[in-house]
C-alpha cells in the first residue's frame, strides 16, 4: 500500500506575511495624487504638489483628510471628503493601477509555500477590494484588514494587530512589508518584523526604518522576491 501523500514542509516554517498595500504591492500612489487634486481643488486648493502628498504616504487616508481639513480650512466633515475621494480614486484605481512586479513574484512564491497571508492597508476596504480584484491579487490574497476596522491608523499597531489575530498567527511570527516610516514603527509596535522598501527615497534614513530587520534602501529598484525568500527562510530557521 502506498504511503499517504503529504505535502513537503514550507521554507518559511510557521511565518505570517502582512502586506501594506499602497506604495509596497501595488504604486498607487500616482492615482491617489490624481483624486487628491481633484477632491482639493473643490475647495479651491490649487497648489497641491507631489512633494506635498509625499508627506502623507504611510498614513491612514482618514487621517490624511483630517490633516487636510486643518491645513486648508475645509469646514466640510471628513466623511464627505473622504466619500468624494474614494469615488475619484477607485475610478483611477480600476482603470490602471501598476504591481510592482517583484512583489507579485514574491507574493506567488509566498502562496505556492502556503504561508499565511493578509494585507493591512490605510485604505478604505472598498479601495482594497478594487485593486485586489483590479490586479489580480485577490485570487492569491482575499483576506484584507483596512485601518477604517480599527481604532487607530499607523504608526499604531492596530491594524497589524487585528491582521494576526484574523490569521490566527501570534504577532512574534509575522513579518511586515512597508514602504512608509509610519507603516514600519507600526510593525515595530506590534512586535513583529519588517522587511522595509521605501517608497519615498529620501525617507530611508527615516529613524522609524531603523527598526527593520530588512531594508531595502533603493526601494522597489532594489527589491527582489529571492532575497526576500531568502531572508525569510533564514529568519524561520533561526
Amino acid at each position: 500500500m502506498n504511503a499517504p501523500h503529504t505535502a513537503p514542509p514550507s521554507p518559511f516554517g510557521d511565518t505570517a506575511v502582512v502586506f501594506d498595500l499602497d506604495g509596497t504591492l501595488v504604486d498607487s500612489e500616482p492615482n491617489y495624487f490624481k483624486a487628491s487634486l481633484g477632491t482639493l481643488a473643490r475647495y479651491g486648493v490649487t497648489d497641491f504638489t507631489w512633494a506635498d502628498h509625499e508627506t502623507y504616504v504611510g498614513i491612514s487616508t482618514l487621517e490624511t483628510l483630517t490633516a487636510w481639513r486643518r491645513r486648508y480650512g475645509i469646514t466640510d466633515p471628513a466623511d464627505v471628503l473622504l466619500d468624494d475621494l474614494n469615488a475619484r480614486y477607485l475610478e483611477f484605481a480600476r482603470a490602471d493601477t501598476h504591481v510592482f512586479a517583484q512583489m507579485r513574484l514574491f507574493v506567488e512564491r509566498l502562496h505556492a509555500a502556503g504561508t499565511p497571508m493578509v494585507v493591512a492597508s490605510g485604505s478604505s476596504p472598498q479601495a482594497i477590494e478594487a485593486i485586489l480584484d483590479g490586479t489580480g491579487l485577490r485570487a492569491l490574497l482575499p483576506r484584507y484588514v483596512s485601518a477604517d476596522e480599527v481604532a487607530h491608523g499607523k504608526p499604531a499597531p492596530d491594524v497589524f494587530l487585528e491582521a494576526a489575530r484574523r490569521l490566527g498567527v501570534p504577532a512574534s511570527r509575522c513579518v511586515v512589508l512597508e514602504d512608509a516610516p509610519p507603516g514600519a514603527a507600526a510593525a515595530h509596535a506590534a512586535g513583529m518584523r519588517c522587511i522595509a522598501v521605501p517608497y519615498v527615497a529620501a525617507q530611508a534614513e527615516d529613524p522609524a526604518f531603523t527598526t527593520a530587520d530588512l531594508l531595502f534602501k533603493g526601494g522597489q529598484e532594489e527589491f527582489t522576491a529571492r532575497a526576500a525568500c531568502t531572508w525569510l527562510e533564514r529568519w524561520a530557521a533561526a
